[in-house]
């Protein structure tokens, strides 16, 4: 089975970016510009990893974090950020945040983040 990946952004081009570099890897992608879609899918699709933008309109991406680890405690999220808020990071990393990218990121090492993160996922599964 393919791993599912979530990209949360309410930047369109980000959004596209991410999934043309991701598709390619070969990763099921879904996408939401904000957080009751980005919620939606997390129910309903179960993603692998989401990368999660933090400065969302409606809802930010601390409390949209927050509600997905109550969805599923063992969901693994990226952060990205274009605010170099060091508390902010803090906050997410005390959530389960594995890691946090700052923009404009580099899209190679997203990329390696992402298959990284999920290689850890599916080599624990085969353990």
């Amino acid at each position: 089975m393919r791993e599912k990946v979530l990209i949360v952004d309410d930047q369109f081009g980000i959004r596209t970016l991410l999934n043309e570099v991701l598709q390619k890897e070969g990763y099921e992608i879904f996408q939401a510009a904000n957080g009751l879609q980005a919620l939606s899918v997390t129910e309903q699709y179960a993603p692998d990893l989401v990368l999660l933008d933090m400065k969302i309109p409606g809802m930010d991406g601390l409390e949209i974090l927050k509600k997905m680890k109550e969805i599923n405690s063992d969901i693994k999220v990226i952060i990205m950020t274009a605010y170099g808020e060091l508390d902010l990071i803090e906050q997410t990393k005390k959530l389960g945040a594995l890691a946090h990218f700052s923009k404009p990121f580099d899209i190679e090492e997203i990329r390696s983040a992402v298959k990284n993160y999920l290689r850890v996922n599916s080599d624990q599964a085969t353990t």
